[in-house]
């Protein structure tokens, strides 16, 4: 593949073609065959997914990586290489090497003849043990406890390396890289460092290359997917991918291709950089960001410009994602229809707990009412109510003993009883256990596609404590809200005045509110306060809430911890990743301006 024309004379153009493991499979050869892109990156890892992978490795050590990624790889081939497109992507998970050795082969059975690249460093799970001798306890995130008082037997252990390894693999020459558990903006951090030669010194420009990288690697979701104003989007049958076109000095424009479906504004950008993040200083492996400093131009066109970013030295320690298997779980969900309805649940919630507390294995138990039935309805469904029962415990108390169970209520119950779906045996679900870890302690190394390898050193750290877009004592930037001018109070969803977007950040809830138009502005952050969030949000009322404030995109967000549990694999709630949340507030009723809707 020829050299990159334009390095560091024009902005890069990064693309990303997947936002998760099991994303859009065209998506990797649509974007090559469009063109116009210097690097393409794909996201393909999450909590969840390292679980599947340990998993998959557990069965057979020669896997452990996304599969999926060389399916893409085969129909993206041909344009990647006409378009002198280099490819970066974390799909490598547990087993980077060996998914470099399956892209080589592919490659091989093709004609074709690329340097691929790979960077490991990132799993720790075989030094657990030594670490821990050594005194790195690994605290949890949340609570400060040490690995060592988890009852769980970890099953993979991940820590969040930075870009410059992708930097490096890029500058050497390599045409695809793979990577194992990078954090998800350093795909794009570190095509950028290779583009202008950054030193983990330029923070400002690092700092913007991460808010760039936040926005594109979600996918579409920064051109109109899972956003709240979705009415408003052209084509969201099958959006586009995003691209960012980042500068030299970290600003970018957030943009995709001419002809694809859905649209890149202000908003949709904004929705994804609230999205899943802490406080406004979002950290990074490579740098501090401070979210809360960008600001967006709509320049029309599906084109915005993101500029203004500050960064800081990164901290210390980065995050490190361990995840085990934590038991087994089963649930089914049955159909409330008529009259008598809490009866009907009564009745079944009943038979359940005789059932638990007579049987030994089951640690928990969850019992929720789904939608609520019309009165007089003129259909059957518009008659019904779904009650979900979930357990969790062991294989033999969770598993076949538990739907046994429950097939036995069906001609012993509540009059109408029927389940959506068979009996079920259940499945294993996953524990998390997010912990930090010295950046010093890491094995960060490329290996490059000539078989030389490289150690990447961490950059001088600020000291503090955090990974990847977690709390740090640093305070928010927040000014006295001023009050909003006088005017008549109407009661409105305060989805008339509001966007959001929410998502889960372990065991904790990320919601982003910002306003539609930025006259509401002193209204939303006078208003919505953590009192009036628990007010409107029952479901947060004991829980403790952290709210920050990004004037420069009129926008509050807010952590909510313990909304999930110990996390999205072993929460009982129905939403197990929070992603409705947003949409929950956007629905609830409040006194608002009536000049405001």
């Amino acid at each position: 593949m020829t050299s990159a024309s334009g390095r560091g004379q024009r902005p890069i153009r990064v693309g990303n073609c997947s936002g998760f493991y099991g994303d859009r499979a065209s998506a990797m050869a649509d974007m090559a065959e469009a063109g116009g892109i210097d690097v393409l990156t794909g996201d393909y890892l999450a909590e969840v997914t390292m679980l599947i992978l340990g998993k998959a490795r557990d069965k057979d050590s020669t896997k452990g990586y996304a599969t999926t990624f060389l399916q893409h790889l085969d129909a993206a081939l041909e344009h990647l290489i006409a378009g002198g497109i280099r490819l970066v992507v974390n799909a490598g998970g547990l087993n980077p090497a060996g998914l470099a050795t399956a892209t080589r082969e592919l490659i091989a059975q093709r004609g074709y003849d690329l340097r691929v690249s790979h960077i490991e460093g990132d799993d720790i799970f075989g030094r657990l043990d030594t670490l821990h001798q050594a005194g790195h306890l690994l605290p949890h995130l949340t609570t400060g406890q040490p690995l060592s008082d988890w009852p769980h037997q970890p099953l993979t252990a991940n820590a969040y390396l930075g870009g410059f390894g992708i930097a490096r693999a890029l500058h050497n020459g390599a045409d695809i890289v793979v990577t194992g558990r990078v954090a998800d903006a350093s795909l794009v951090v570190g095509a950028a460092a290779w583009w202008w030669g950054w030193t983990p010194d330029d923070h400002d420009a690092l700092a913007g290359a991460v808010a760039a990288g936040h926005v594109i690697e979600c996918g579409p979701q920064a051109t109109g997917g899972n956003f709240s104003g979705f009415r408003a989007i052209p084509d969201l049958v099958e959006p586009g991918f995003p691209i960012a076109e980042i500068a030299a000095d970290g600003s970018s424009v957030i943009t995709k291709n001419p002809g694809t479906g859905g649209a890149v504004t202000a908003d949709t950008v904004t929705a994804q950089l609230l999205y899943e993040i802490g406080e406004p200083a979002y950290l990074n492996p490579d740098v501090t960001a401070r979210l809360d400093t960008a600001t967006l131009t709509d320049l029309g066109e599906d084109r915005v410009r993101m500029s203004g970013v500050r960064g800081s030295a990164p901290p210390a320690t980065t995050k490190v994602a361990i995840t085990a298997v934590g038991g087994w779980a089963n649930s089914m969900i049955l159909a409330l229809t008529g009259p008598d309805l809490d009866a009907k649940a009564a009745l079944v919630e009943r038979s359940v707990h005789r059932y638990t507390e007579a049987l030994d294995g089951l640690d928990a138990v969850a019992i929720e009412r789904i939608g609520q039935a019309q009165h007089d309805p003129d259909t059957q469904n518009a008659g019904t109510e779904l009650l979900r029962i979930t357990v969790q415990g062991t294989k033999q108390a969770a598993g076949r003993a538990f739907s046994s169970h429950m097939v036995e209520l069906a001609l012993a119950s509540y009059p109408g009883l029927y389940s959506l779906g068979p009996p079920q045996p259940g499945s294993a679900f996953g524990v998390y256990w997010p912990a930090l870890l010295e950046q010093r302690m890491l094995h960060h190394t490329v290996h490059h596609y000539d078989g030389t390898t490289e150690i990447i050193t961490p950059g001088t750290p600020r000291g503090v404590a955090g990974g990847e877009g977690t709390p740090q004592a640093e305070p928010a930037l927040a000014q006295p809200a001023r009050a909003p001018a006088a005017d008549e109070l109407i009661v409105a969803p305060l989805g008339e005045i509001v966007h959001a977007r929410s998502g889960d950040k372990g065991g904790d809830a990320n919601l982003g509110v910002w306003v539609r138009d930025r006259e509401a502005w002193d209204w939303l952050r006078s208003t919505l306060t953590t009192d009036e969030l628990r007010r409107l949000l029952p479901e947060t009322r004991e829980l403790e809430i952290s709210r920050y404030e990004l004037p420069n995109l009129g926008a509050v967000n807010f952590l909510i911890r313990g909304l999930l549990g110990t996390g999205a694999t072993s929460t009982l709630r129905l939403d197990s990743q929070a992603k409705a949340l947003g949409e929950w507030l956007r629905s609830r009723s409040t006194k608002v301006p009536r000049s405001l809707v």
